[in-house]
């Protein structure tokens, strides 16, 4: 996607060659114009596929799912949630996953009221680096009986391996930039 590519260019942060920074457009700040153009790619991408939901893992993937979802005839959106409150039912689904940039791992929970094994899922994310998220949200899925109808990444890292874990899973991937190293405060995407 030739204009996600851009902003990325003009606009993210390389730290260490390593770590891309977007918060000023996608996960911290949003550019609402943006987020429109990629829910209306995703929509294409995914358009022979039957979705009822979307399901992403909070903080970042709820914005990019939620305006993805109007694409979908406003599918209800259900994230996983890092932090279960006090009002969250204790019946849930359940896995870990380990966060890259935090070195930290969670472990996110679903609402057994919100997944069936009737659902057919299209998953939403803003990142796919080491695939640790990903994998964690086919636990949840597979845990519901739900059926995964493909998975859709704003950014992929691809030294990061986690397409290869992704596609073991034989799920239907499509990632929107693909970036294939972070050489000397550029962004390399492979073409």
């Amino acid at each position: 996607m030739q204009l996600l590519k851009d902003k990325i260019r003009t606009s993210a942060k390389i730290t260490d060659n390593r770590i891309i920074q977007v918060d000023n457009f996608l996960n911290h700040q949003l550019d609402i114009a943006l987020f429109n153009e990629i829910g209306k790619e995703f929509k294409r991408r995914f358009s022979a596929k039957e979705i009822t939901k979307i399901v992403t893992i909070e903080t970042s993937g709820i914005a990019i799912a939620s305006i993805t979802a109007q694409y979908f005839n406003n599918v209800p959106v259900v994230f996983a949630k890092k932090h279960a409150g006090l009002n969250m039912n204790k019946d849930v689904y359940e896995a870990k996953v380990f966060s890259y940039t935090k070195n930290q791992e969670y472990l996110i929970k679903i609402s057994k009221d919100y997944l069936t094994p009737n659902d057919k899922v299209l998953i939403i994310d803003d990142f796919l680096a080491s695939g640790s998220a990903l994998l964690g949200l086919y636990s949840l899925l597979a845990q519901s009986g739900a059926e995964i109808a493909g998975v859709g990444i704003v950014i992929e890292k691809t030294f990061q391996e986690g397409r290869k874990l992704i596609e073991e899973k034989g799920l239907h991937l499509e990632s929107l930039a693909i970036i294939d190293s972070l050489q000397d405060g550029q962004v390399i995407f492979k073409e």
